[in-house]
């Protein structure tokens, strides 16, 4: 059982290795993308920056390694890819019964560093979408995390205190993000699932 606290006021949750179990397929859209590039993504990295927007992570890739792929086109054609993907998606209980046992008690929020359709289309695979008052995804905030900025502007949408929100997160920038938004941070990877 989730513990939440009672001065809790407003849930946010990020999307992808938090509600659904996405990252498998994110990781392979992520080799199939790059490797048109023969651009290697090993996994430890690709956990390592989990949180982090897709055209993000090609700049990173390029400036790291010195790659010169193109940094919307890639980012476009792995999102194609993952999207194929989707009706693989499969929830992750805990947190998915935590969202059925407060819709309608307690407002939530989704902050994605995902592309808006994305998100969409994998809350709607689990029919999850309309438990959510807003997404705040990647395309709604100038940085991304772990600066604070789409957990702060979930709280601002929910029209809850950041400090009064707990968010859910199953990456350490996401973790970060939150921590930086004030707000009280429950990480997923140490539920049993």
């Amino acid at each position: 059982m989730i513990e939440i606290p009672s001065t809790v006021r407003g849930l946010v949750f990020d999307c992808d290795g938090t509600i659904a179990d996405t990252m498998p397929l994110h990781y392979q859209a992520w080799v199939a993308a790059l490797g048109e590039y023969r651009v290697e993504f090993p996994e430890a990295l690709f956990y390592e920056l989990g949180g982090m927007p897709t055209h993000n992570i090609i700049e990173l890739l390029n400036e790291r390694h010195g790659h010169s792929m193109p940094v919307m086109e890639t980012a476009h054609k792995k999102e194609l890819l993952f999207e194929e993907m989707i009706p693989q998606t499969k929830p992750i209980e805990p947190i998915v019964k935590l969202i059925e046992q407060y819709t309608g008690q307690l407002p939530m929020a989704v902050a994605t560093g995902g592309f808006r359709r994305i998100c969409e289309k994998t809350l709607t695979a689990m029919g999850l979408l309309d438990r959510f008052i807003t997404l705040v995804c990647a395309e709604d905030v100038q940085h991304g995390k772990p600066a604070p900025d789409i957990y702060l502007e979930a709280a601002r949408r929910i029209n809850v205190d950041p400090k009064l929100c707990c968010a859910f997160e199953d990456a350490n920038l996401g973790v970060q993000s939150a921590q930086a938004a004030g707000m009280h941070v429950i990480d997923v990877r140490y539920l049993t699932r």
